[in-house]
């Protein structure tokens, strides 16, 4: 897809990866609609990006609110007609050990990784079937395709989202609905700052926003990246199970 002179939804555009993809699609003449829940944040970006010559509309919204983002999907379809392209920069991982988890812990990563997704998956779908076409990108994590140590429930709700995701690829295709999963690797994001997880070749959210922009412009189903961690995923996934987890163990910090 050329990201110019189109309709594109950005979820989770407040701060962050989201923010910078936002910054970036401002600069070809796109509409943009940006949304989040901290409406301050998104009354600043989109002063900037309506300065690089781009429309914008703010949507406060707690993506965890089905009616909310329902909501959204409507607003934008009013304002500009349709959504030619969206990317669903949703959710987080917080460190858990599961010899101390409570089951709201984990039901609530859940609610705020998969459940979130299918908010606005669901009514979004429904519109690009009634304009027959259409591009659906989801931030995912390399942390769906392995129970990695202190990431059980995150690593859970992703790969949820990531099986979801290749139904619609199949499913939605007659319709003219593409579908991109981006795994970004670990990502020096302000909410992971001091989660205690190591993060081996970490990444610059302007590095992981670069590569979303390129995931969603050739339209690559899987997009997995960076290169080093993508491959040490690749290996544990083929290594026999007794030794990808003996490898995962010497992950886990002493005093965790």
């Amino acid at each position: 897809m050329k990201l110019s002179d189109k309709t594109i939804l950005v979820v989770g555009a407040s701060s962050g990866i989201g923010r910078i993809v936002a910054l970036q699609l401002s600069k070809h003449n796109n509409r943009l609609i940006i949304c989040a829940r901290r409406e301050t944040e998104l009354k600043k970006l989109v002063e900037e990006l309506e300065g690089n010559e781009s429309k914008a509309l703010s949507c406060p919204c707690d993506a965890k609110n089905k009616l909310a983002a329902a909501s959204v999907v409507e607003k934008a379809v009013d304002t500009y007609g349709n959504i030619d392209a969206a990317l669903l920069n949703l959710g987080a991982g917080p460190a858990f050990n599961m010899s101390r988890v409570t089951v709201d812990e984990v039901t609530e990563n859940m609610e705020l990784n998969y459940t979130t997704l299918v908010n606005f998956l669901v009514p979004l779908i429904a519109q690009m079937k009634s304009q027959k076409h259409g591009l659906i990108a989801h931030t995912n994590s390399l942390a769906g395709f392995l129970g990695l140590p202190m990431q059980g429930p995150y690593s859970s709700a992703k790969a949820a989202c990531r099986i979801l995701m290749d139904t619609c690829r199949i499913e939605l295709k007659p319709f003219g609905i593409r579908f991109v999963s981006v795994y970004p690797g670990f990502v020096a994001t302000e909410r992971v700052a001091d989660n205690g997880i190591p993060a081996p070749f970490e990444i610059s959210e302007k590095t992981a926003a670069r590569h979303i922009i390129k995931a969603l412009t050739k339209e690559k189903s899987d997009y997995l990246f960076p290169f080093f961690t993508e491959n040490l995923i690749r290996l544990a996934l083929v290594l026999p199970k007794p030794v990808s987890s003996f490898l995962l163990t010497k992950a886990i910090p002493e005093d965790y």
